[in-house]
């Protein structure tokens, strides 16, 4: 056995060790010592976040299925930063009475989805992207319904494994087309053997049409809003970020590196996916009276909007793509710790009426939902105003300006329906279902505080998109 392959995949590997860590621990903690579970387990992957900063070894794995750049360690470090943000987040629910004995699995459940997910974006063949994603999907329908008790979560477990599996036999069975038509799954044979007959296009669509799903991609995004409402908010968050860019971050690898000789073939399948999934998740965002279903169908939209970077076919997209999914990332979580908060504080209320008149009891916490959702619309001098500058840049600069006039349109109506969150927080009068004044605790705000730091601090320091482009190149 050749032990360089584990050097390699440190980061999957030091994940283990924390899962590992957190499992035993779960095992064998009595009594008191169970109340440590929860310090340990963010103070652990804290560490394993920081560990993945460090210089790391790149280079090829099990005769190329894993491949590790710079780019794919910088990828699993904007996952593990999105974890480790949910794990603070989620202090609150994991101590309350439904669900306080379940610590221990949601811990290692969410780790082993984060384990596939790494190997989605360390794939150098299509059977490993597969295992990934299997690896990531099948815990998620667990996640999903981990609140077992309550009806809405047990259907959104269900609705998630249905539809999870047949996108997965969806996407193997487009693999088995990109098998016969190129005699290999590795993703470097594809780039060599410009083959575009109709079989290989074939297989492209179902691979596309599977991987789709975990981007909630129109069509492919029917579950999403059942399963926002249902599942957990920590959960909520942990599907509309983490499993969202893994996605992602997957699709570029394999469009850039098996796909490219057909790019002729996928680039107007995505050019109107990306115009349709942008104005139906608007569209369906405006009707909603449901938070969690209202940020549900904002994620459809802004999937769309990552696909405009993938479009742009070079390192300049690549690395717009990464910089708006890490921009996403502390958007989306500062928006879902604040509802967390709420839910927790109300009883379980989502519904939009709940925040009526938040800033008058809750200030603080407004005006951080406040700045999220500012970024999400893409107002300056917010980091969403960048990174909606990066990906629309990145498609100008392949020709693509339909398309993003199109995606300015569909802006100017997201803000719209994002200004309705703000109106209802500072505006609305106070009705006897709005929550009363309320603190949270430390581990939330640490949360709130590193997404609110994101918010303000990515854009403004210009250093770290230059950094994401100089790994894209070469790529």
């Amino acid at each position: 056995m050749d032990f360089k392959n584990f050097l390699i995949m440190r980061q999957e590997t030091g994940l283990i060790v924390v899962f590992l860590i957190l499992f035993v621990y779960d095992l064998i903690a009595t009594g008191k010592a169970r109340s440590w579970l929860y310090p340990l387990a963010c103070l652990l992957f804290a560490g394993q976040t920081v560990y993945g900063f460090f210089a790391s070894p790149i280079g090829e794995a099990f005769g190329g299925l894993y491949v590790c750049s710079n780019l794919t360690v910088l990828m699993k470090n904007i996952l593990n930063i999105a974890t480790l943000i949910v794990f603070l987040q989620a202090y609150s629910w994991l101590h309350s009475k439904s669900v306080e004995h379940q610590r221990g699995e949601f811990f290692t459940i969410t780790l082993v989805t984060l384990l596939g997910m790494y190997l989605m974006v360390s794939a150098g063949n299509f059977m490993m992207l597969y295992i990934g994603m299997e690896t990531a999907s099948l815990p998620l329908a667990c996640l999903a319904a981990f609140n077992k008790y309550k009806e809405k979560s047990a259907e959104a477990g269900v609705k998630y494994i249905l539809i999870s599996a047949f996108s997965s036999g969806i996407l193997l069975f487009g693999l088995s087309f990109i098998y016969g038509a190129f005699g290999s799954l590795y993703f470097s044979d594809l780039a060599i053997n410009h083959i575009s007959d109709p079989l290989s296009i074939l297989g492209f669509i179902f691979f596309f049409g599977g991987l789709g799903f975990k981007l909630s991609l129109v069509p492919f995004h029917l579950w999403t809003a059942d399963v926002y409402e249902g599942a957990p908010t920590s959960v909520t968050a942990y599907l509309s970020v983490v499993s969202k860019g893994a996605a992602a971050f997957a699709l570029l690898f394999a469009l850039y590196k098996a796909f490219g000789a057909i790019e002729i073939v996928w680039n107007p399948i995505l050019w109107w996916l990306s115009v349709i999934t942008i104005t139906l998740g608007n569209l369906f965002a405006l009707r909603q009276t449901d938070i969690k279903r209202f940020f549900a169908f904002s994620s459809i939209s802004q999937a769309g909007y990552i696909l405009l970077g993938i479009i742009a076919g070079n390192a300049q997209g690549m690395a717009a793509t990464v910089y708006y999914v890490l921009v996403y990332v502390f958007s989306n979580l500062a928006i879902f710790g604040v509802i967390s908060a709420v839910e927790n504080a109300s009883d379980g209320k989502t519904s939009i009426a709940a925040f009526n008149g938040l800033y008058k009891t809750n200030p603080v916490l407004s005006v951080i939902m406040m700045l999220a959702v500012f970024s999400l619309g893409g107002i300056p001098p917010f980091a969403g105003f960048f990174s909606k500058f990066f990906i629309f840049m990145a498609a100008a600069s392949n020709g693509e300006y339909l398309l993003v006039f199109i995606a300015l349109l569909n802006t100017v109506v997201s803000l719209y329906y994002y200004l309705l969150i703000v109106k209802a927080m500072f505006i609305n009068e106070r009705e006897p279902e709005a929550v009363e004044r309320f603190s949270i605790d430390n581990y939330s705000k640490a949360g709130i505080f590193i997404c609110t730091l994101g918010i303000l601090a990515v854009g403004i320091l210009s250093f770290i998109y230059q950094n994401i482009q100089g790994l894209t190149f070469g790529i």
